[in-house]
């Protein structure tokens, strides 16, 4: 992204603040020092995921996620919500009530959403770790595609 952003001639500057396995519960707990520690004009939020795997009620977090984008508006900071679904295996009521998530939040605060951030990554073996679960580097220009127009559009 950092690389493309300069290509296009943009000035920003791309901080990856995301840790590996992360809930929401820890992005509430860490939000309010990366906005301190970067104030970023645009923070993109891919969260949810790992509390869905771990069926995390979906009330708790979208209440986290929630929390995450009022404290970044506040702060003065743009939010681009990207969009997660689960395996079906969690049942089709779990699953839409996760997947609704997203839009409800993206609706509620008045923000873009990307409603599958991993649109044609997702199914292709070649795209996906081992774990099927999480994109691997050859998709990353994939993934960078599938949000580029939401972050042009916004900054």
């Amino acid at each position: 992204m950092q690389e493309k952003l300069r290509l296009h001639k943009y000035s920003h500057h791309v901080v990856n603040a995301s840790i590996s396995g992360e809930t929401t519960e820890g992005g509430v707990a860490r939000i309010d020092n990366i906005l301190e520690k970067y104030t970023p004009d645009l923070i993109i939020i891919e969260l949810g995921g790992n509390d869905g795997l771990r069926g995390f009620p979906t009330k708790l977090i979208k209440s986290n996620l929630n929390k995450i984008i009022k404290t970044s508006i506040v702060k003065n900071s743009s939010v681009l919500l990207l969009g997660i679904k689960i395996p079906l295996n969690y049942g089709p009521r779990y699953t839409a009530d996760f997947e609704k998530i997203y839009h409800e939040l993206a609706d509620e605060n008045d923000i873009k959403l990307i409603e599958f951030f991993m649109k044609n990554v997702a199914l292709n073996n070649n795209l996906m770790q081992d774990d099927g679960i999480h994109p691997n580097k050859a998709a990353q220009p994939i993934l960078l595609e599938n949000i580029w127009v939401a972050i042009t559009n916004i900054i």
